[in-house]
């Protein structure tokens, strides 16, 4: 298992798939670099975890790591919430505030769900990146910035650009270094390890003695699709430890939903390894079907390079 992990956020990175490899690499390139940053992903696979690993192995890791929801604040308010605003500059406005860009100044701001934001707000982004200065609403200072900016969305944002919801400019100014967050869906074989993860984490929270999960559990949670990905998996860890009574998570303990969806097939082995080893076969026999044996198109579709793939086919010996 390989994780990436530091003091400013305990909760590490897990997993040792093709696909996370690939993320764990544009991390790092990342973390070495001034570059701005677009994260994109579906919901609950960790865009903000990245952004903040980003932060913390860079050179601006004793610096404010700032974090505003675009989608989460009303639009009117959302330009004080940035640029920050000048006493009397509207009504209510007693006195000066600081603005998420000021506030992050020397560090990294995360504009998270970017995605959302109101096209005309957008170009003053746009300006305060290119022009690296701002002034406050009813100001008229320019405050001189020097800041790292993370972006991420759960929506794909060429598509909006094609449709003038999203200013291109901007979009290549946020996508110098484009990181891609898979689904849990496409790394499956990280689900063992992210499952005792969750365990040990909600085991110590809730003061239990929990070890380890059967074989019928993590039949379930393989074949199950995770629509809410990790943060839905981590709900259901954290569920099935605050109900259980013993040292072992039994499949009572899983969501009637998951276990009728995942269509489980209870194997006569006791053995964890030969478990994640017969769902690995079963999936790449699936792909190969499917892609006529075609070996380079299936390494494409399940995310893996070609060296794996050929490791994979000798160790199950599929010709």
């Amino acid at each position: 298992m390989r994780t990436i992990n530091h003091l400013i956020d305990h909760s590490p990175i897990i997993g040792h798939s093709a696909a996370l490899d690939r993320v764990f690499d544009l991390i790092l390139h990342a973390a070495n670099s001034q570059g701005n940053v677009l994260i994109q992903g579906e919901s609950g696979t960790g865009k903000e975890l990245c952004a903040k690993k980003i932060h913390a192995n860079s050179a601006r890791k004793n610096k404010p790591f700032v974090v505003i929801n675009v989608s989460a604040i009303p639009e009117n308010l959302l330009e004080s919430e940035l640029f920050g605003y000048e006493a009397g500059a509207f009504t209510g406005a007693a006195k000066a505030k600081k603005g998420k860009f000021e506030l992050a100044n020397g560090g990294t701001l995360f504009l998270d769900e970017i995605g959302d934001m109101d096209f005309n707000l957008q170009a003053k982004i746009l300006r305060a990146i290119q022009n690296r200065e701002i002034e406050r609403l009813g100001g008229t200072t320019l405050i001189p910035l020097d800041i790292r900016i993370i972006a991420a969305t759960n929506r794909e944002l060429k598509p909006l650009v094609a449709e003038k919801k999203f200013r291109q400019d901007l979009y290549y100014r946020l996508n110098v270094i484009d990181i891609r967050l898979p689904p849990l869906r496409e790394r499956k074989e990280d689900i063992p390890d992210l499952v005792d993860y969750f365990i040990q984490k909600y085991a110590l929270i809730e003061s239990k003695n929990i070890t380890h999960f059967t074989d019928e559990v993590l039949n379930a949670l393989l074949e199950y699709d995770w629509p809410g990905n990790i943060r839905e998996l981590e709900n259901v860890i954290e569920r099935a430890v605050i109900m259980c009574d013993s040292e072992e998570i039994t499949l009572k303990l899983i969501p009637a939903e998951i276990v009728h969806d995942a269509r489980i097939n209870i194997y006569s082995t006791d053995n964890f390894f030969e478990e994640v080893d017969r769902f690995k076969k079963n999936i790449l026999v699936k792909a190969l079907e499917k892609n006529n044996f075609n070996k380079a198109e299936t390494a494409r579709q399940l995310g893996i390079n070609r060296t794996y793939l050929f490791s994979l086919l000798k160790k199950f010996k599929i010709e």
